[in-house]
């Protein structure tokens, strides 16, 4: 992210790298995002325009890991 996303209608600007190519957009997001947090693009709004959300996170130690508790 380049510049933080302030939540709303106000949006931020965030980088994205496509094969290797830089690409800028003006991005959305519901709440306010700071400077360097990961996102998910979850829209095209066009002309450069996008709309993201928080990447996901898994946390660890929620039996996620393909095996079986309790064995």
């Amino acid at each position: 992210m380049i510049h933080s996303i302030r939540g709303g209608e106000r949006p931020g600007e965030v980088r994205l790298v496509v094969e290797g190519i830089a690409h800028y957009y003006l991005a959305y997001a519901a709440a306010a995002l700071p400077v360097g947090t990961e996102v998910l693009v979850i829209n095209n709004r066009g002309t450069r325009q996008i709309d993201v959300e928080p990447w996901p996170t898994v946390p660890q130690g929620d039996g996620a890991g393909g095996g079986e508790e309790g064995l």
